[in-house]
């Protein structure tokens, strides 16, 4: 999905703040009540956490879905929002929130984009999670460096670096082994923290690890071509095209701390109408927190669901909570 370039200013009725599994569907919910949407999100795809660090893993607490991956049920709820057009503002974090008498409130990103909205409904999950790297990668970001895969083909017949040492890197590592021409993962330590079935895994099937090394260096002209490695007394340079950095995330609440809603141990608190403390502000998924809350996809989604309709009510006073049923309306727009 293409990152939507800033502009002066965009408008809609809910701006949803956090684009993984219930930001979508309280935008999808937002659309089947006739209303527009706008998501945000910090990373530069939607998803979330499922599309940075597990998209081809198998979940298996979706009611409905016996086991689906990752990126599979990411893509179901992208097409699933699609027809309502919401718009994406990617790879952006939202660093204020204020009243507008206009519309209702104004979110500002940090590249300067105002975005007017009559209601927010923010579900950044965890947080602002920003990818940890190393010095060395930074000039080959977005040419070669990636934090994560989202599509396996991708890398089919290239030379492919893993960095890293936890459950990412290892799942990383036996995704790719089919598909790519080479796969090697570099570990600083000589343990690691990933599952001991995963890592057992990966040492069966081939893959070349090197443990107790660090990456020094990255080459190439146009895109990456080869990576430095470091370890004990010998220093190497191995040809990679792709080179995934599976070092983790730094996650903090970020600017959502500074705008005013109650919030406790990084969450914040809401009613059973998914309604903080801001009129109009919803929040729901893992941001959130109310007595009793189970931390599950599955209980975002009935939270998105809820904000969004009860969103609808705020915003055209006379109108029933409950939506139509789906199977009546054959997903046309209702009111």
């Amino acid at each position: 999905m293409e990152k939507t370039m800033a502009d002066a200013g965009t408008s809609a009725d809910v701006a949803v703040v956090g684009a993984g599994p219930a930001g979508l569907y309280a935008a999808y919910c937002a659309g089947f009540r006739g209303l527009s949407s706008v998501l945000v999100d910090v990373l530069p795809e939607p998803g979330g956490q499922i599309a940075a660090l597990y998209p081809e893993k198998k979940i298996y607490d979706i009611a409905g879905r016996p086991a689906v991956r990752g990126r599979e049920l990411v893509d179901d709820l992208v097409a699933q929002v699609a027809p309502f057009q919401p718009r994406y503002l990617l790879g952006r974090t939202a660093v204020s929130l204020t009243p507008d008498q206009v519309r209702g409130w104004i979110i500002e990103l940090e590249d300067g984009t105002r975005v007017r909205a009559g209601a927010v409904v923010v579900a950044a999950g965890l947080g602002r999670s920003v990818p940890r790297t190393l010095p060395c990668l930074g000039p080959y970001q977005g040419r070669g460096v990636a934090h994560h895969v989202p599509r396996l083909d991708e890398h089919r017949g290239r030379d492919v670096m893993i960095v890293g040492g936890g459950d990412s890197a290892v799942d990383w590592a036996l995704a790719l082994a089919p598909i790519a021409r080479s796969v090697t993962v570099v570990h600083r330590r000589s343990a690691f923290r990933a599952h001991e079935h995963g890592v057992k895994q990966m040492y069966a099937t081939g893959i070349r690890v090197l443990t107790d090394a660090r990456v020094t260096a990255c080459h190439g002209s146009e895109s990456l071509e080869e990576v430095s490695v470091h370890t004990g007394a010998e220093e190497f340079v191995l040809p990679v095209q792709a080179l995934v950095a599976a070092l983790g995330f730094i996650t903090n609440v970020g600017p959502i701390a500074d705008w005013g809603l109650r919030m406790e141990n990084r969450q914040i608190m809401v009613d059973t109408a998914m309604r903080t403390n801001l009129p109009g502000v919803y929040a729901v998924g893992d941001i959130c927190s109310y007595e009793g809350r189970v931390p599950l996809i599955s209980v975002g989604f009935g939270e998105a669901a809820t904000a969004a309709n009860h969103a609808a009510v705020e915003l055209r006073p006379g109108s029933r909570l409950a939506p139509e049923h789906s199977t009546d309306t054959d997903g046309a727009l209702t009111s």
